[in-house]
């Protein structure tokens, strides 16, 4: 804080009256006391009082949602793998917004605590230079990074995406639109968009893309999309859904409508959840390891505090850069995917 305070050109007590109380501040102080929290990576210490360590036992991780089923296998994962070295997990919920994300980061490093988990490599500006000034250990999952911050664990979203596109073509389908998210708004999901463009590229055919009306969280939005498919003049022979969620809901719609799934239209998710397995018929999905990826993330935030990150030890820029570069694929862990065939595609 006095670092901040100096930068700043105020009192300690301004500081801390701009961060509690900003009401009370002038916006010419406040801006100045952002500027140099900014500048200084400074993050309030809720801890001191109260931890001697100013450590906790704890790791904060943050997901895109807390109102599905989708990110649950990992979470459990890992917190078990946590446990059994007598670590907690703080979990917080993002809204598929890194906005919030860099946000709710901030608060949780004011808890102090030993490492930081996050779901995609994509983040807001801010956050990596944040974390690598922090020094903690960072484990980034569900998807791949050709530089990550510290850690990552996961698999190609646009790989996977490819190789389902490229399995419902050798099916003999040639119409096959992909239902997807707003553009911009995930990068998981924007990735998946990627692989069903490149493969359709490859394959010569047209690519045919049906936004959904929410993140496809929701078997309703899957429902709606399944519908104006289903409206067109032309509907497609396939749909490939971002998620398996989205993908039951268009299962339910064609059961109401009377459309044969397969044959009326083939459909398949993503995820490979327990929804996939119970749905009628089975879907076609992409299996992926979300045990696993939970389990080798806390197998990765444990080594990290054993051995410190390689980023973490690097002393000024250019030889942060040098690690980066020559340690960036040891520390991203590729645990692949799987094309699961079932009655639905």
């Amino acid at each position: 804080m006095a670092d901040v305070a100096a930068r700043a050109g105020v009192g300690t007590i301004t500081v801390s009256r701009a961060l509690r109380s900003p009401q009370q501040v002038s916006p010419e102080v406040r801006e100045r006391v952002r500027a140099a929290i900014e500048a200084t990576g400074y993050v309030p210490n809720f801890a001191a009082g109260t931890l001697k360590s100013q450590r906790s036992r704890m790791v904060a991780a943050i997901v895109p949602t807390l109102r599905s089923a989708i990110f649950a296998e990992t979470v459990d994962a890992l917190a078990d793998g946590l446990r059994v070295r007598g670590l907690q997990l703080l979990i917080a919920s993002s809204g598929y917004s890194v906005e919030a994300e860099e946000s709710i980061l901030r608060t949780l490093l004011g808890q102090q605590p030993v490492a930081v988990v996050l779901t995609g490599t994509h983040h807001a500006p801010g956050v990596r230079a944040l974390l690598r000034a922090r020094r903690l250990p960072v484990v980034e999952t569900w998807d791949l990074a050709d530089d990550p911050i510290d850690r990552a664990v996961g698999f190609s979203n646009r790989a996977a995406a490819r190789e389902m596109t490229l399995a419902l073509a050798a099916r003999g389908h040639r119409r096959i639109a992909f239902v997807g998210t707003p553009p911009g708004v995930e990068h998981r999901a924007a990735q998946r968009l990627a692989g069903y463009r490149d493969a359709m590229a490859e394959l010569g055919l047209d690519a045919d893309v049906e936004m959904l009306d929410d993140l496809g969280v929701s078997i309703a939005s899957g429902e709606r999309a399944a519908q104006a498919l289903l409206a067109r003049a032309q509907p497609p022979q396939a749909a490939f859904f971002v998620n398996d969620v989205a993908a039951f809901g268009a299962v339910q719609v064609c059961q109401r409508l009377g459309v044969d799934v397969p044959r009326g239209l083939a459909i398949a998710g993503f995820g490979d959840f327990e929804l996939a397995r119970a749905s009628n018929p089975p879907l076609t999905t992409v299996r992926i390891p979300g045990a696993l990826i939970g389990a080798t993330a806390a197998r990765l935030v444990l080594e990290g505090l054993a051995g410190g990150g390689a980023v973490a030890e690097a002393e000024g820029a250019a030889e942060a850069a040098e690690v980066v570069a020559g340690a960036a694929r040891a520390r991203c862990v590729d645990l692949g995917f799987e094309v699961i065939s079932r009655k639905s595609a």
